[in-house]
């Protein structure tokens, strides 16, 4: 069992004792800091904040534990019960909120749930920020409200519609176009709020839909991330029903990803790539992803005579990146797609709404669609380590190694050759673990990068040895 307090908010296990999982009482004491913060930084004696949760087993008790926190400190919450993050996101601003927070694990197994942090802009608190939330929880000051001055707990369930108008107000999207093609599309809704969101959605968009797991129990039929093996069931009904598409999504509905009609997947890192060709084509500019995601996505922003850049991991940093050089189109390649015009967050129903109109516009199957895209192939491993070997240090040896190449340190390294092929390195902020991600043409060359980098940390590791023991 786990917890995780970080700075963008904490996140663990259910049960257990306090400290050491997600317990009632870090709970509270996690949005009473919240809320006492949020406070000190607007300045209002009663400031709003906006909350909202996935369909978790838990997620009815954190939201009543964070809502009553929240309360104590003089907050007045507007509750959005079953939600997406996004939606939450698109809440606070619409509401003028000095905050907000999503009760989700995202893509993590059932046991799991966390309180993700907004801004008053809806998007995830930065660096700095986080770090002074954490010095509420920690600094034991937080003053309690007295009676007369506690905060209010006001439910709206409207925001799921609103969100979903925003999508269809689009400029780029084109619901009669799509309308007229009546696509029969299967959802995975993972037994959350996706059957609240993405469904409506797709009807709003005149598709014949079918619901894969639209029982809004938190009992998730299969691991909750959107990745190939765990899609199993949604490939095979997109044959068996002979649909035009399959969607899938995780639990907070901001990732991502699509199944093409022959059943193969369309590949969670073309999420954000197919999405940002199709937007690139009436409004050329700038994109941002993540060092760890497709340069296809450099690719066609270049051909479309656009600029790319790249960001650490991490959307508060894809998004710092995309204000930065005023980027039409970002995400990161777990499915994640950021489209500014409707806000600075991972949108799901935002990237159907788009696909949906790129394919009916394209008048062809989406295996088509996708086969018209520049084509790599990502290995994602790690590489697990003592606690004592200093990972900073094999960073700094290897960029020296490959100090001829086009080195990356602004997250861990990132090694790009002079074929466009690249790997890059992460330590985790959890565990003593490299994430080691390599891209190329083919699965071999990719393993082989991998194999190379890992040999070179083993040598690494063998020579401090040597000289520990010489000395």
């Amino acid at each position: 069992m786990s917890l995780i307090k970080s700075i963008s908010g904490i996140r663990g296990t259910i049960g257990g004792k306090y400290g050491s999982n997600l317990t009632p009482l870090d709970i509270v004491e996690c949005c009473a800091a919240f809320g006492a913060w949020v406070k000190q930084r607007s300045g209002k004696a009663k400031p709003k904040i906006i909350i909202g949760r996935d369909a978790r087993i838990s997620g009815e008790m954190v939201s009543s534990l964070a809502c009553a926190a929240l309360v104590s400190v003089g907050v007045e919450v507007i509750d959005l019960g079953l939600s997406t993050t996004p939606t939450v996101e698109i809440a606070v601003v619409a509401e003028g909120a000095a905050a907000g927070i999503v009760i989700t694990a995202s893509h993590n197994p059932k046991e799991w749930n966390a309180l993700k942090l907004l801004n008053e802009r809806g998007e995830f608190i930065s660096a700095s920020d986080g770090e002074e939330v954490l010095a509420f929880i920690s600094g034991g000051g937080i003053a309690f409200s007295e009676v007369d001055k506690l905060g209010s707990v006001k439910k709206d369930d409207t925001y799921i519609q609103k969100h979903i108008q925003q999508v269809l107000n689009l400029s780029l999207v084109d619901a009669e176009a799509v309308r007229t093609k009546a696509f029969k599309v299967i959802v995975d809704c993972i037994n959350s709020t996706g059957a609240i969101s993405v469904a409506p959605l797709l009807e709003a968009l005149g598709c014949k839909v079918t619901l894969l797991n639209g029982a809004m129990t938190g009992q998730f039929a299969h691991n909750p991330e959107p990745l190939p093996e765990n899609l199993n069931e949604l490939s095979k009904a997109v044959l068996s029903q002979r649909a035009d598409l399959g969607i899938a999504v995780d639990p907070d509905v901001d990732r991502l990803a699509f199944v093409c009609e022959d059943g193969e997947m369309f590949g969670e890192e073309y999420t954000l790539v197919a999405v940002a060709d199709y937007v690139l084509q009436h409004r050329p500019g700038a994109t941002v992803s993540n060092l760890s995601s497709t340069r296809a996505l450099k690719e066609i922003t270049e051909k479309r005579g656009g600029r790319y850049e790249s960001a650490a991991v991490g959307e508060v940093n894809v998004v710092t990146k995309m204000k930065e050089i005023n980027a039409v189109i970002g995400g990161e390649g777990n499915g994640g797609v950021i489209l500014p015009e409707l806000h600075y967050g991972r949108d799901a129903l935002a990237g159907i709404a788009l696909l949906l109109t790129s394919l009916a516009k394209f008048g062809k199957p989406v295996s088509f669609l996708r086969e018209k895209l520049p084509s790599y192939v990502i290995v994602k491993k790690k590489l697990e380590l003592h606690p004592d070997h200093h990972i900073d240090d094999m960073l700094n040896q290897l960029s020296e190694k490959y100090k001829k190449y086009n080195v990356n340190r602004i997250d861990g390294l990132k090694i790009t050759f002079d074929s466009g092929d690249w790997i890059h390195m992460r330590k985790s902020n959890t565990e003593p673990i490299i994430r080691v991600y390599a891209e190329s043409p083919s699965e071999v060359i990719s393993n082989n990068l991998i194999q190379k980098v890992n040999q070179d940390i083993y040598e690494i590791i063998n020579a401090e040895r040597i000289r520990l023991t010489e000395s």
